[in-house]
């Protein structure tokens, strides 16, 4: 059985919501955590933890990002993480697999199911053992409480419910 953390420095945590219908607003968490344990190296048995600290989240928006972390949305003092257990992986073929899982925003936790993309594995120059994967999926935010609407004066929304996740990850065998 081989331990992989997840490597921070070389890893992107991200999300993209439509604003106004018309275009994305991207977001990122910068501090987050994951394990990875899996026997197989073909990672196919593997189980996967994986937290952020809510935060952490950035738009580009400082104004944005405080209404984020707010009741409205996230209510980071009161939910300071967000979290994703795995429950399963199933391998599509060489380099693809869905991974399930229980993710859990503002204490609320539901399954979701992620395509995931292996881009495979490789010896960084300090000997380091590394593995590279794309992990993409979507959610409605509402699921988790994060129920805050507006409409525009044409009746439109100005986030929309569905929100998509982006998630480029290292992850770092362990001795």
């Amino acid at each position: 059985m081989a331990t992989w953390k997840i490597d921070p420095a070389h890893s992107e945590i991200e999300f993209k919501v439509k604003h106004l219908m018309i275009t994305n607003v991207t977001g990122h968490f910068a501090q987050f955590d994951a394990t990875v344990t899996a026997a197989n190296d073909d990672f196919s048995d593997a189980t996967i933890s994986f937290e952020a600290d809510v935060n952490s989240i950035s738009t580009k928006n400082a104004q944005r990002d405080e209404h984020l972390k707010s009741p409205d949305f996230f209510d980071a003092p009161n939910h300071p993480k967000l979290t994703f257990t795995s429950t399963g992986v199933e391998k599509k073929d060489a380099d693809t697999f869905v991974l399930k899982g229980d993710l859990t925003i503002r204490g609320v936790t539901k399954p979701v199911a992620l395509d995931v993309e292996y881009s495979g594995i490789t010896i960084d120059p300090y000997g380091q053992t590394k593995a590279g994967f794309e992990l993409t999926g979507k959610i409605n935010r509402k699921d988790f409480g994060l129920s805050w609407s507006a409409t525009t004066e044409a009746g439109g929304l100005v986030v929309s419910d569905e929100v998509r996740l982006i998630a480029a990850v290292q992850i770092i065998k362990q001795a």
